[in-house]
């Protein structure tokens, strides 16, 4: 029977994926090509549109990953898409993306009906663009519903990653490049592969293993600040929700 922790663990490689795996879809390059956007543009209107029309210093400081330069210059460029109607494209994209991803899959109404109480009791304390993705409505049809749900979790666990590996006193390109395996939208990456698609100019020096010892603990206390969310759940549920995302995950 898995308790909240181990199934925080268990499931954020699947949520990762299937819930952002959107980011880098045919779906997405659609929405860019009819809305006259870069790819990045998009991702940093649409993902952080729900901030509403603010300043590119602001969408940096829950974008802490990403290099500021790089920030303002996607944010800035993508202006012509008011920041509501970018959340409105970018979920759009997520649930088209998860009716095409998990069409298929029958656990997808069960795996939104297990998620729903799991991020409508979360703490939206130090996780801003959960916050604001959570109060987007919420698709009807059960795969877009379950991967829409996916998302807000991973960003509630993006927004606690953040500010774990901003208090262990990493630098963002530090915690990146000691990452020696980490789920990405694509799947699992290295953290040189992850750098490069930050967008973190090169030559990137060679991580040291204190730096991805600490690097490993900040992993370590983010999956403790994840268990309280899924404590909603019983055990029964939690083994439930376990096994319905690594089938889904699977597809």
């Amino acid at each position: 029977m898995a308790d909240p922790r181990t199934t925080a663990v268990q499931v954020k490689a699947p949520i990762g994926q299937l819930g952002g795996g959107f980011m880098v879809s045919r779906e997405a390059k659609a929405a860019c090509e009819e809305h006259g956007l870069g790819p990045r543009e998009l991702y940093f209107r649409g993902r952080c549109g729900v901030l509403g029309e603010c300043d590119a210093d602001v969408v940096h400081s829950v974008a802490v990953f990403f290099p500021r330069e790089h920030v303002e210059e996607s944010w800035n460029g993508g202006r012509k898409l008011a920041a509501d109607r970018a959340v409105e494209v970018y979920a759009e994209v997520c649930r088209e993306w998860g009716r095409r991803k998990l069409g298929g899959y029958e656990g997808c109404a069960r795996i939104a009906e297990l998620l729903e109480p799991v991020v409508a009791a979360a703490s939206s304390v130090g996780a801003p663009l959960f916050a604001g993705w959570r109060a987007v409505p919420l698709a009807d049809d059960p795969p877009a519903r379950a991967v829409q749900l996916m998302h807000c979790v991973r960003e509630l666990r993006g927004g606690l990653h953040a500010n774990v590996v901003l208090a262990a006193g990493l630098h963002p390109l530090e915690a990146t490049l000691a990452a020696e395996h980490d789920t990405t939208p694509f799947g699992q990456a290295t953290g040189t592969r992850i750098a490069q698609f930050f967008s973190w100019p090169e030559p990137y020096p060679e991580p040291t293993p204190e730096l991805m010892a600490r690097r490993a603990e900040a992993e370590e206390r983010t999956d403790d600040l994840m268990a309280p969310v899924f404590s909603v759940l019983g055990d029964s549920e939690s083994d439930e929700l376990i096994g319905l995302l690594r089938f889904g995950h699977a597809r």
